[in-house]
């Protein structure tokens, strides 16, 4: 546990730097999310699945549409992924989540601030390797729901700090997201 806490630490304490030191520039509009926006990004995870202390992925999202009959906010599309992998005594896992997800995107009145709700599907390609018994105790791959919340904080027209929460893959996510032009 002690082996994932210092790089927890470490990636919050950066990206709270990065944020404090966006908010004291300039507080004009980003443009934030709006529809036909799109996004890429790496991350990392937290809390996720078995004795993996993080796991490395990205997410990709576009912004389909301006939904006026709940808020304006907007509905957005996200694929993702991650990798996980831990082994220990005889045996060795490797997990890869693979998901879609349609996110809702409130509208604020501060567009630098962008919280979504997201729900979607997903499948996990899972290896491993088990010396022992062959009791059954590798898993096989499957289908899994994710339900996730999370928000953008942009730092400029290009560029935000990604977060999200929920269940499907890690936990906590957290990294950088680059708006493709």
């Amino acid at each position: 546990m002690r082996r994932t806490l210092g790089p927890a630490i470490a990636a919050v304490i950066a990206l709270a730097s990065i944020v404090s030191s966006a908010s004291a520039q300039d507080k004009k509009a980003t443009g934030g999310f709006t529809a036909g926006y799109t996004d890429i990004g790496p991350l990392i995870g937290l809390g996720g699945i078995g004795s993996a202390s993080a796991s490395f992925g990205g997410r990709f999202e576009h912004a389909i549409k301006t939904l006026p009959s709940l808020n304006n906010g907007i509905l957005g599309i996200e694929a993702g992924f991650d990798y996980y992998s831990w082994s220990g005594l005889g045996y060795s896992w490797k997990y890869i989540p693979i998901g879609v997800t349609a996110n809702y995107h409130f509208k604020l009145d501060d567009s630098k601030i962008d919280p979504f709700l997201g729900a979607g599907l997903g499948y996990q390609l899972i290896t491993c390797d088990y010396k022992g018994s062959g009791l059954g105790a590798c898993s096989n791959s499957a289908i899994y729901f994710i339900g996730r919340a999370g928000a953008r904080y942009f730092l400029n027209q290009g560029m935000s700090v990604y977060a999200d929460v929920g269940a499907g893959a890690a936990t906590f996510n957290v990294g950088m997201m680059f708006k493709l032009h």
